[in-house]
């Protein structure tokens, strides 16, 4: 007898499943566009010169240890991550009713928010887009949470905002349920409201007193731009709303394995930030104890240094220049080619993935046929499209949209 015989067997994380596959097929023009990961025009993986000068330096510095951390991490990375969201003017700051604090990247960061807000604010429904990133639903339903619905969000027929029904889903909303919205680059679809819908998207949420969860995961990487890809995020924040948002520096800094993340919490009553702080407190102990410094350090370090600020400006400036330009050279190969369909949404979508609008057929069609390695959804992630590929990429997809054109 074992005590793990009932145990069921999980389905696979597609995503991990298909970087498996991907790198046990040896065809020769095999493209990976499921990974949400950088990648450089050759295709490789890309350390930020300004990360490599961090951890030099840091390594260099006998006065660091080993250390625990504090459960709460680190006070001036988290204090410059909340900072760097909300603007350095930012009336929240100004009036210390805003803080932050350290997590496991954008997962943990979410994890946190989830479990505090249905454990001391009482929260039982979130609302998540429909579609969003997988992980959504998972955490907030094993933090406790006991429903999960869906806002509409992606309009197949025109490949963009059903703001229509995201409006409407929101009125029909339950008082106090957290709404999950993505402050930039939409995942999966890339697709964003415009400042004017995020306005009525923000009126709403405050006539029927929902409580706006933001997920910040590409500040800076989206547009290039940090103040920018914080807009929807600080337009809630100047309308007075209470909020929390779960920062990640996988992306903007390339640290993806260094699970670099941070909590930020806005509220409007200065007085329950202690008792707020220490039910963070005994959270993150019973779930990780306390998190790792080496990301924390290394943001941190950046982030309060002049010269190498700047610099990271400018590498986040490169990478989202990149992909921007191969949005454009899709359109452009897959437009040559006279690919069924109108292509104008691959370069309205901001961000690291696409929503194609090919459906789950032609997506499998694509692996199996042509070694394109993307979610059944359609998605692809634009950072695994290079100058060496992006032809054979959109031959792809006018080859699959040819031969299973009823579909499309």
């Amino acid at each position: 007898m074992s005590w793990f015989s009932e145990v069921q067997q999980g389905p696979p994380i597609e995503v991990f499943q298909l970087t498996k596959q991907f790198g046990e097929d040896d065809f020769p023009q095999k493209v990976n566009l499921g990974v949400g990961a950088y990648r450089t025009e050759e295709g490789k993986p890309w350390v930020l010169p300004v990360v490599r000068t961090a951890e030099k330096a840091l390594a260099n510095d006998d006065s660091l240890n080993k250390e625990y951390f504090p459960v709460l991490g680190m006070d001036l990375f988290a204090s410059s991550a909340t900072k760097m969201l909300l603007g350095e003017d930012s009336p929240a700051l100004a009036e210390n009713r805003a803080f932050g604090v350290q997590t496991l990247s954008g997962t943990g960061s979410l994890r946190v928010a989830a479990e505090f807000l249905a454990r001391q604010v009482g929260s039982t429904v979130f609302y998540q887009s429909k579609p969003t990133w997988e992980n959504h639903r998972l955490v907030f339903l094993n933090a406790g949470f006991k429903e999960g619905r869906e806002y509409r969000y992606w309009d197949a027929n025109k490949r963009g905002l059903d703001i229509e029904g995201f409006l409407e889903d929101l009125r029909n909303a339950p008082e106090g349920a957290v709404i999950i919205l993505h402050a930039v680059a939409h995942n999966p679809t890339g697709c964003d409201p415009t400042q004017e819908q995020w306005q009525q998207i923000a009126k709403v949420i405050k006539e029927k007193k929902l409580f706006p969860l933001f997920d910040s995961a590409y500040q800076g990487f989206a547009s290039g731009d940090l103040d920018k890809d914080a807009w929807a995020i600080r337009y809630f924040v100047s309308q007075g709303f209470e909020l929390v948002c779960t920062q990640s520096f996988a992306k903007n800094f390339g640290l993806y394995n260094e699970r670099i993340g941070n909590l930020a919490v806005v509220t409007n009553n200065t007085a329950c930030i202690p008792a707020v702080k220490s039910q963070l407190t005994l959270i993150i102990r019973g779930m990780y104890s306390n998190p790792p410094s080496h990301g924390a350090r290394i943001v941190s370090y950046v982030l309060n240094n002049k010269e190498l600020y700047e610099q990271w400006r400018d590498h986040i400036r490169v990478m989202s220049s990149r992909i921007i330009e191969m949005r454009k050279r899709l359109r452009e190969e897959l437009e040559k080619l006279n690919t069924p369909g109108d292509w104008s949404h691959i370069t309205q979508q901001i961000g690291m993935f696409s929503y194609t609008g090919l459906n789950q057929e032609q997506s499998m069609h694509m692996v199996k046929q042509h070694h394109v390695y993307m979610l059944k959804s359609g998605r692809i992630s634009m950072c695994g499209i290079t100058p060496n590929n992006v032809g054979y990429v959109a031959k792809s997809i006018c080859e699959t949209l040819t031969t299973l054109p009823s579909k499309y």
